[in-house]
């Protein structure tokens, strides 16, 4: 079984989480689509071929506009005003390439720009937010593989104790220094730690697994090698409030949601604006029909080869004057605007009261600790004394039962009480957006996860 310690967990969580992966994939697309808008600053080029066979009135070739080829419209056929129009179908031919450059776009690409960078912003703070979420995740399941260990150990303590009390009393039964008592008692004792023992063995194994998933291993379970307990105190109410309003993600993220729904409502009131580019192009077209020259003016191949060179060079100023779903739109992502406002100053709330709530978690848990400790210290010499009694046949077994109860209550007060406390500074780090900074090891050790 793979052991780690708080540092190798929190590492290799950093980069085989699946959430964290998820969000760093965001985050790349997001990076990649704010490159989109910048794009159209950049030539485009297209290019067209058409064939076509039908009538020809009014017009020296047939041709379709495509998309991205500018083509200026240039001849004709003799406009009939005094015979009918002719229905005999002649060939049309077209092939053309153009370059569109944008000019000037009166700030409609910058603002699309900011749109797509506020968009990444929010990936990013995403990521962060995720990181911190899956770093507490970590930590929580780590001490609990700590605390559900100890827990473990105080019980096998007490079953070996009992058991030794058990073999005493039997002695004494057959002795008949003993009343037979003394010897059922301790027989239910042990029974009763042995089911203690079993689910204290299952919740070990059920931490390792907890463990194991939150940083992503292959492994069914991960071991927690052994920390020494960080009983520093908790930093300044107001410390932990300014660096949570400052740099906690899930603030920030609200704030570039914000600054995102803004940028869009900027980018929109662009799009009302006029768009000015140049276009360049090289065209061949030929059509069937007799053109207002003359038959002699039909071209070479009669409209079936495309070989009437044009070129054209100009500027183009093209303006929407109205567009009512634009419009539409826009007045939706101003009220957007206001959704996301609100959303921040929900944020801002909850990190407050995440704030007040983890220091005073913390701070309560360190004030607890050390009665944890005498706890204990004063059980270990009370259960020290009732078994002296008991060996020496002062003592009852009710009188021992009792404090062997209270040392295994104080040990797994203490256990329960160090959990609390890594618990709650991962909380209160987590507020803080602060990094982990975890305690000396009890005991050196590597691991690898796979």
């Amino acid at each position: 079984m793979p052991s780690l310690t708080l540092e190798e967990a929190l590492a290799y969580a950093r980069q085989h989480q699946p959430k964290i992966s998820s969000a760093l994939a965001e985050l790349a697309a997001r990076t990649a689509e704010a490159r989109i808008p910048r794009a159209k600053w950049l030539p485009r080029v297209a290019a067209t071929a058409q064939l076509f066979y039908g009538t020809n009135n009014n017009s020296s070739a047939v041709s379709l506009g495509v998309a991205g080829v500018d083509i200026p419209r240039t001849g004709g056929t003799p406009s009939r005003t005094t015979d009918t129009a002719r229905w005999t179908p002649k060939p049309s031919t077209l092939a053309a390439i153009s370059v569109d450059q944008e000019v000037y776009d009166f700030g409609r690409i910058a603002a699309q720009s900011s749109v797509a960078d506020a968009l990444a912003q929010v990936a990013r703070t995403s990521a962060d937010a995720v990181a911190l979420d899956v770093g507490l995740a970590v930590e929580e399941t780590f001490h609990g593989v700590l605390a559900a260990k100890e827990i473990l150990r105080a019980t096998d303590a007490a079953y070996k104790r009992t058991e030794t009390h058990r073999d005493f009393a039997r002695a004494g039964v057959q002795s008949g220094l003993r009343p037979p008592i003394d010897l059922t008692r301790a027989q239910a004792d042990l029974a009763q730690l042995e089911v203690r023992r079993v689910r204290a063995l299952s919740g070990v194994e059920t931490a390792r697994a907890a463990l194991a998933a939150a940083v992503g291993s292959d492994a069914l379970e991960v071991d927690a090698q052994p920390l020494g307990l960080d009983a520093s105190e908790a930093p300044a109410f107001e410390e932990v409030l300014r660096a949570a309003s400052a740099k906690n993600p899930f603030v920030l993220a609200a704030l570039a949601r914000l600054d995102a729904q803004r940028s869009t409502t900027r980018a929109l009131t662009r799009e009302l604006l006029p768009n000015f580019f140049g276009s360049a192009g090289v065209s061949g077209r030929a059509g069937g029909a007799t053109p207002s020259g003359g038959p002699a003016s039909v071209p070479y191949g009669s409209g079936w080869l495309p070989d009437v060179p044009n070129w054209h060079v100009g500027l183009v100023l093209s303006w929407s004057l109205f567009d009512g779903a634009l419009l539409a739109r826009r007045s939706a992502s101003v009220a957007r605007e206001g959704a996301a406002r609100a959303d921040l100053e929900l944020a801002r709330t909850s990190i407050t009261l995440d704030s007040q709530r983890a220091f005073i978690d913390l701070d309560a848990a360190l004030k607890v600790l050390p009665g944890l400790g005498e706890a204990v210290v004063a059980a270990r010499a009370n259960q020290s004394q009732a078994d002296a009694r008991f060996r020496a046949g002062l003592g009852n077994v009710v009188e021992l039962a009792d404090a062997e109860g209270l040392l295994t209550t104080s040990e797994l007060g203490l256990a329960v009480g160090q959990f609390t406390v890594a618990r709650a500074r991962a909380a209160l780090g987590r507020v803080m957006a602060e990094p982990t900074r975890a305690p000396p090891p009890a005991s050196t050790g590597t691991g690898s996860v796979r």
